[in-house]
C-alpha cells in the first residue's frame, strides 16, 4: 500500500500468546502499531478462550475498549461489570484493571493504546 496505509483482515495478523504472570488462555493481535507507520495509537484485539482472564494489572496509560464478542467480566479498582458485543469501556491509567471471560466462546475485544505505551 502507498502512504504507510495498512488494510489487512485482523485474522489475517498473527496471534501471540500473552505469557505475563496472571494471564490464562489470552492471544493478542497487534493490528495496527509503529510498525505499520502508526505515530499516536496502536490497536490491538484480544482474544480469550473460555475462562481465560487477563492479569490484574496497571499502568500509568489510559486505554479504550471496544467489546467484539463473547461475554465477559471487567474488574475495575475491585468492582465488577459485565459486558456483551457492542460495550464500549475506558479504562483511565493507574486503576487497577482486568477482563475475564465468563462464556461459552471466544471473547474477542479490541483494545486502544498511546503509541508510547508501547
Amino acid at each position: 500500500m502507498s502512504n504507510g496505509m495498512k488494510i489487512d483482515k485482523s485474522s489475517n495478523i498473527s496471534k501471540s500468546v500473552v505469557e505475563m504472570d496472571g494471564a490464562q488462555g489470552v492471544g493478542i493481535r497487534w493490528l495496527i502499531s509503529k510498525a505499520d507507520g502508526a505515530e499516536h495509537f496502536a490497536m490491538r484485539m484480544f482474544e480469550l478462550e473460555p475462562g481465560g482472564h487477563t492479569p490484574l494489572h496497571a499502568h500509568s496509560h489510559e486505554h479504550e475498549v471496544f467489546i467484539v464478542e463473547g461475554r465477559g467480566v471487567f474488574v475495575c479498582e475491585g468492582a465488577e461489570y459485565e459486558f456483551e458485543p457492542e460495550y464500549v469501556i475506558f479504562v483511565p491509567g493507574g486503576e487497577e484493571h482486568c477482563f475475564r471471560n465468563v462464556g461459552d466462546s471466544v471473547l474477542r475485544f479490541l483494545c486502544i493504546i498511546p503509541a508510547s505505551a508501547v
